[in-house]
């Protein structure tokens, strides 16, 4: 899910966009196997590593909610979270 405001994943702490209520964030994070550089391809939706080595994109959508940060993308066996998730999600939350 991509909308309005964009909020990138770097920059000066507190210059951001205020992160508050009704808001939903595509986290998407890119592990590289080479340089950090990379390029988006014609069709305006794939990135590519500038290097042409391996890359790894995991996407996650996050609704922030009154009761905290409500994970939208979980799966029943979603083998990548981390065991800290629980912390901040909800009691009554389920995998979607």
């Amino acid at each position: 899910m991509h909308e309005e405001p964009q909020v990138p994943n770097y920059g000066k702490p507190g210059q951001g966009v205020l992160l508050k209520r009704g808001l939903c964030l595509a986290i998407e994070p890119m592990v590289t196997q080479g340089a950090h550089e990379v390029k988006t391809l014609k069709d305006g939706w794939t990135v590519v590593t500038v290097d042409g080595k391996l890359r790894r994109i995991s996407k996650h959508t996050v609704a922030l909610t009154d009761e905290g940060p409500r994970i939208l993308t979980l799966r029943e066996n979603d083998y990548l979270e981390h065991d800290d998730v629980v912390l901040y999600r909800p009691k009554e939350e389920v995998a979607a």
